[in-house]
């Protein structure tokens, strides 16, 4: 363990001094192909910080912090576009640069003044091609973002009890079936990426005095996958994805597929995109050659997200089905593709087992320090 946070300590003051590097091109270099040289390394870098790591807690949030959202951050700031690179960012501080840059993070546009009701996460008027990658669309009205308080408080709490209650259960995964245990593996994936996002957010709050947008949005509430992968599941990913991968491409499928379609393509480049970037993220994981099935559940999600636009655009608002009816199978669907193709490929590795263990070190650790701080 001791030896773990070691290595994981050189790595974040690796990364540190690697995004004030940034910050200093930043401002020596005016954005374009030439600032894009000078990150490149930087890049390579963060590809490389992972394979450090072996603990799957340290190894797997430091992957998708760093290697993918800090280096999506990064490319997009080379074209001064992005979190990093704000209308204001000339006089941006470092501070706010490193912790946007490596935190998962997206910090309000329009920071709402104190003691008022914060305005929502999504505004209104958004282009039509923008709503199919986030899901914006009539059918989900009541899918606003909670307000902050003891009510979002309460959620965590609530989850973060869950997940220790089903630690517990898997003392007994012996006596429990299989498709048992991998619905149970869906849900502490779900409520430990919630949780630790919240606490980074929590301490970027803290640390930088501003309000953030949410990270999830109660995901089993969807009522469609343009409304899950838009609106409601890691919000972080799906901010990031939009100007690098989703934009670009539905600007370029306008001129060969034409406007109307363009979102087709849009949506397929980003579900691929995504589906390689988590591909990276069980090879740090685990350590072994990819057999593309997270690929497959990802390139099936967009391709029924395609049929559901397709399906929308012809139906123009006519018909809907009822929101429970909707949310019933969106849910049914999501879960039983990831019990399918997804969670399958924790196993591979062993990561229930792997992930229990780093528990207990971790209170095995935590414990000696209190016993030696208290002796």
């Amino acid at each position: 363990m001791e030896e773990e946070l070691s290595n994981l300590i050189k790595v974040w003051l690796s990364v540190l001094v690697s995004l004030c590097y940034c910050y200093a091109t930043g401002k020596a270099i005016s954005k374009g192909p030439l600032r894009l040289v000078f990150l490149v390394p930087v890049v390579c870098l963060f590809l490389y910080l992972p394979l450090k790591l072996h603990s799957l807690t340290f190894n797997g949030l430091t992957a998708f912090f760093v290697t993918w959202l800090a280096n999506f951050k990064l490319l997009l700031f080379a074209f001064g576009k992005g979190p990093l690179a704000s209308p204001d960012s000339q006089s941006i501080s470092l501070g706010r640069f490193v912790g946007v840059a490596c935190l998962p993070i997206k910090i309000q546009q329009n920071q709402p003044p104190l003691k008022k009701p914060k305005e929502s996460h999504y505004r209104e008027g958004q282009s039509p091609s923008k709503s199919h990658l986030n899901g914006q669309n009539k059918e989900t009205p009541s899918s606003k973002m909670p307000e902050k308080g003891q009510v979002s408080l309460m959620n965590y709490a609530i989850k973060a009890l869950l997940l220790a209650l089903l630690l517990r259960v898997y003392d007994y995964s012996d006596s429990i079936h299989p498709k048992v245990l991998l619905g149970l593996y869906c849900f502490h994936i779900y409520f430990f990426l919630e949780l630790s996002l919240a606490v980074m957010a929590a301490l970027a709050r803290a640390l930088l005095g501003l309000e953030l947008e949410p990270q999830f949005n109660e995901p089993y509430l969807s009522s469609s996958l343009q409304d899950f992968w838009g609106k409601r599941w890691n919000l972080m990913v799906t901010s990031i994805l939009r100007p690098t991968v989703y934009e670009p491409t539905l600007n370029f499928a306008k001129y060969t597929v034409g406007r109307k379609w363009a979102p087709i393509p849009a949506v397929m480049a980003t579900f691929l995109v995504s589906a390689l970037m988590h591909e990276l993220q069980f090879y740090y994981l685990g350590r072994l050659r990819p057999n593309w099935k997270v690929t497959a559940f990802f390139v099936l999600h967009g391709l029924c997200l395609t049929m559901e636009i397709v399906l929308k655009k012809a139906i123009d608002g006519r018909w809907r089905l009822p929101r429970l009816v909707s949310g019933a199978l969106t849910v049914v669907f999501v879960f039983s593709t990831c019990f399918w193709l997804f969670i399958p490929q924790f196993l591979r590795f062993e990561a229930d087992f792997k992930m229990l263990e780093e528990y207990a070190a971790v209170s095995a650790f935590v414990r000696n320090i209190i016993h030696s701080f208290l002796h």
